[in-house]
C-alpha cells in the first residue's frame, strides 16, 4: 500500500514538475526579448542617430543650435523621457540626449561593465565624438549621479550642473564599497516580466499615481525587452557602488541646481537640503522643491520641471531671478 501510494505520488510530481516547466516555458515566449531591429524600425525614427563609442554603440538624439545642454536619464528609463523638454528647449540651445548602456535602443555594454566609472567614461568619450567642448549637464536619478561624477573629473567641461532627485544619498546604496548581494534567483525577472512590474514602479514613484499614463508604461516595458536589456538592467544594479558619496558632492566644483520632487519616497526631500549643504565646493547652489511631485519628477511634472530649467538659465543670463523653497 505505501509503496503504491509513493508511486502515485511520485507520478503526481512528476506531472506538476511538467506542468511548471511547460508553463515557464510559454512565459519565457510571453516576454521574449525583443530583437532591437524590430524595435529600431518603430522607435529610431528623427532624429535618432547611433555612434559606436569604446565598443558601445550608443543610441541618441540631437535638437536644436546654441549652447549645449546634455539630459542623462534616470534607471530604467531612456531618452524618450526627455520629449516635453526637449520641445521647450530647442529653439535657443543644441538639445542632446542619449540611451545608457542597458537602456533603451543603446542595449547591452559587450564589456559587461556597468560601473559608475564605466558610465562616466563613456559620457566623456560620447561628448568628445559629439565635438562638445562645454555644456550644461542635466541628469535625474542616476543619470544624475553620473553627470555629477562626470563634472567633478572634468570641472572644466561643464557650465553648470543641474540635478533633478539624484539617487546618491539613497539609504540602500549610499557610502557602499562593495555592490549588492542581489541574489541570482532575481534573474528570473528578466525572463519572465510582467508589465505591472513597470506600472508599479512608475507609480510608486509619482506623488500623484493617477498621471502615470499607459503609454508611459507601455514605452518602459517595450524599451526594457530589447534584446539583452533586463540582464543588462540586472548586472548595473550588481555593479553599483557609491563609495565616499559626501566627498563626491563636496568636490563639485560648478554651479548647480538641485530640483526634488517634496513628495519624493525613494530619495526624501530631507536629502534635497542635505545635499544642498554638502555643495561646499560648488560656487553658486539654488534648489527648488516641487509640491506634490514624486521621484521621478521629469516625467510627472514636465513642464514645471523645464519651466524651472529655463528661469535658471534664464537667471545665470542675468534676466529673471529664480523664486526658490526655502529650507
Amino acid at each position: 500500500m505505501i509503496k503504491k501510494y509513493l508511486l502515485a505520488a511520485g507520478k503526481g510530481l512528476v506531472w506538476i514538475l511538467a506542468l511548471t516547466a511547460a508553463a515557464f516555458l510559454i512565459a519565457t515566449l510571453f516576454y521574449r526579448d525583443i530583437p532591437a531591429a524590430e524595435l529600431e524600425a518603430k522607435w529610431a525614427t528623427p532624429p535618432s542617430q547611433f555612434i559606436e563609442v569604446d565598443g558601445l554603440r550608443i543610441h541618441y538624439r540631437e535638437d536644436g543650435q546654441g549652447p549645449v545642454i546634455v539630459l542623462a536619464h534616470a534607471n530604467f528609463a531612456s531618452l524618450f523621457m526627455w520629449e516635453p523638454w526637449v520641445a521647450a528647449l530647442k529653439g535657443q540651445y543644441r538639445v542632446i540626449r542619449f540611451d545608457m548602456a542597458a537602456h533603451g535602443l543603446t542595449g547591452p555594454d559587450k564589456s559587461g561593465d556597468y560601473s559608475l566609472e564605466r558610465s562616466v567614461k563613456l559620457l566623456g568619450l560620447l561628448l568628445d565624438a559629439l565635438k562638445v567642448d562645454k555644456a550644461t549637464l542635466v541628469g535625474t536619478s542616476l543619470g544624475g549621479t553620473v553627470s555629477m561624477r562626470y563634472t567633478v573629473g572634468h570641472p572644466e567641461r561643464v557650465e553648470r550642473l543641474v540635478l533633478i532627485s539624484p539617487g546618491s544619498l539613497e539609504s540602500n546604496v549610499r557610502g557602499s564599497s562593495s555592490p549588492p548581494n542581489i541574489p541570482r534567483a532575481v534573474n528570473a525577472i528578466a525572463l519572465v516580466t510582467p508589465k505591472s512590474l513597470a506600472r508599479y514602479m512608475l507609480t510608486s514613484n509619482f506623488g500623484d499615481k493617477s498621471k502615470v499614463t499607459e503609454s508611459l508604461v507601455d514605452q518602459w516595458y517595450v524599451l526594457w525587452r530589447r534584446d539583452g536589456n533586463r540582464v543588462a538592467l540586472l548586472d548595473r544594479l550588481r555593479q553599483y557602488v557609491s563609495g565616499d558619496v559626501e566627498k563626491t558632492i563636496g568636490s563639485v566644483r560648478v554651479p548647480v541646481l538641485l530640483i526634488w520632487g517634496e513628495k519624493n519616497k525613494q530619495v526624501p526631500v530631507a536629502n534635497a537640503y542635505e545635499f544642498q549643504k554638502l555643495l561646499i565646493g560648488a560656487p553658486r547652489v539654488e534648489l527648488k522643491v516641487l509640491p506634490g511631485v514624486g521621484h521621478m519628477a521629469v516625467q510627472e511634472a514636465p513642464e514645471e520641471t523645464v519651466r524651472v530649467l529655463r528661469q535658471y538659465l534664464d537667471t545665470e543670463a542675468g534676466r529673471a531671478p529664480l523664486a526658490l523653497a526655502a529650507p
